[in-house]
């Protein structure tokens, strides 16, 4: 009896086991992936596709949302944003924030015109089936976007039980995977700098659910619990906008929380909100997010100036500027828009917004190429992602290079599709997921 209740015991644990590990190496849970890197660790989606090759299912998405497709289990999540062409009232552009002409003259930016629906999609991932919709609210955006933009750029998040979905000024809710709101909450409106819009995207670890609000006027991270949406902690921060996600890794058994902005870059305790670490040095318009692995941290951004920052998380306290803790450091090629992959000891990233690849070794800095040119790629956004050694490169133009992994740049394969990829793609499995303009792809051996 004593051993068949062993055995039934060590069946259990090794049940949760599984499933507590199956989120890190097969789905897609945040925007970068399960590892925060833009990693898939067992993903192996196809080399080649174009429109009758690979292709498993195409479906059109309603509306215009730059937010990545995060994946779990059967699901996709989606957000978007659907203009109603919906009559604005004299009271109502009253009430709209005027911005300095010389903003509104740039040719960069763009305001609304219409009442925006802002809506939450879910698929499935067997043959795109759309599962649901949730239109979570309908609102005149109180400022622009920039003119690339949307305004549902911001990705969702989940811990395999609930969808957490971000609108940024338009609302965080708190979903289950039916659609159903368990919760939401108002965290008030943003002024991001040139009205470009918003986009960073929480982050969730334990308990806690982590919202980055810089903008610019009156900085803040906070803390929420993810299971009430109750406020466990805020801290002031000295920033302005940026659209950078936070990054929560375990240093010496304690959870911190990552930060890159134009300011600083900065570290903070999970539990209290405590500032643990602060550097200075990215430059303006922070965008990428960190990535990290064995110890390290690597801050990047590329806007009116270059700057990588490897930080060796062990040594960092108090202000690290000019001392050990930051252990090698870049100042040319890096991008604005799109993150960095770290993969296989490795961080491959662009220059600027543009078709040329940088690869270097990410626990020496030391640079195996740059600037090596894509040519049939016209511009990037989407963030690169790594699966079963290859890199995947979506371009704005709808075309996708394939890398091999490695020190030497070796183009696997070039595909094509008629629509433009601005947001990152996703990997799950044998299957990879393009969010473009116009469709969400699923590209799969066929």
């Amino acid at each position: 009896m004593k051993t068949g209740i062993l055995l039934i015991g060590i069946v259990i644990w090794l049940s949760v086991l599984s499933f507590a590990a199956e989120p890190t190496v097969t789905y897609w849970p945040t925007w970068r992936g399960p590892l925060n890197t833009g990693e898939s660790p067992d993903g192996n989606p196809p080399l080649e596709w174009n429109e009758s090759k690979n292709i498993r299912w195409a479906v059109p998405i309603e509306g215009k949302g730059l937010s990545s497709p995060i994946v779990y289990q059967d699901h996709i999540f989606l957000t978007t944003a659907v203009d109603m062409e919906k009559e604005v009232s004299k009271e109502v552009q009253k009430s709209t924030k005027k911005h300095p002409m010389w903003m509104r003259a740039s040719g960069q930016n763009k305001n609304a015109e219409h009442y925006q629906r802002f809506v939450v999609l879910a698929y499935s991932r067997k043959d795109g089936t759309r599962l649901w919709e949730k239109v979570i609210n309908e609102q005149f955006p109180h400022e622009g976007i920039h003119k690339d933009g949307s305004w549902a750029s911001n990705s969702c998040v989940t811990d395999g039980v609930k969808l957490y979905a971000y609108f940024g000024s338009y609302g965080l809710y708190c979903m289950n995977f039916d659609g159903e709101i368990i919760w939401q909450k108002d965290l008030g409106d943003m002024s991001t700098s040139n009205s470009f819009g918003e986009g960073s995207s929480p982050a969730i670890y334990g308990d806690y659910l982590i919202i980055n609000w810089d903008h610019e006027e009156g900085s803040f991270i906070t803390a929420l619990n993810k299971s009430t949406g109750e406020p466990l902690w805020k801290t002031d921060r000295d920033e302005i906008t940026s659209w950078s996600t936070p990054l929560i890794v375990e240093v010496n058994g304690k959870p911190q929380i990552i930060t890159s902005a134009t300011n600083k870059s900065r570290a903070y305790d999970l539990k209290t909100g405590e500032l643990l670490w602060e550097l200075a040095g990215m430059t303006s318009n922070v965008i990428p997010s960190p990535v990290h692995a064995d110890g390290i941290v690597y801050l990047i951004s590329g806007f009116r100036g270059n700057a990588l920052q490897a930080v060796e998380l062990a040594k960092a306290r108090g202000n690290i500027d000019n001392t050990p803790a930051v252990r090698w450091t870049l100042d040319k090629d890096t991008p604005y828009v799109p993150s960095p992959l770290l993969y296989n000891g490795r961080l491959y990233f662009f220059r600027g917004n543009n078709e040329q690849v940088t690869c270097v070794d990410a626990a020496s800095g030391k640079v195996f190429y740059n600037k090596e040119k894509l040519d049939e790629i016209d511009g990037v956004y989407a963030s690169p992602v790594g699966a079963s050694n290859r890199i995947y490169v979506a371009g704005r133009n709808g075309v996708t290079y394939v890398l091999q992994d490695g020190p030497e740049l070796n183009v696997l394969a070039v595909n094509s599709l008629p629509d433009r990829f601005d947001a990152s793609p996703a990997v799950a499995g044998q299957d990879l997921y393009l969010r473009g303009l116009e469709k969400l792809y699923c590209i799969s051996q066929d």
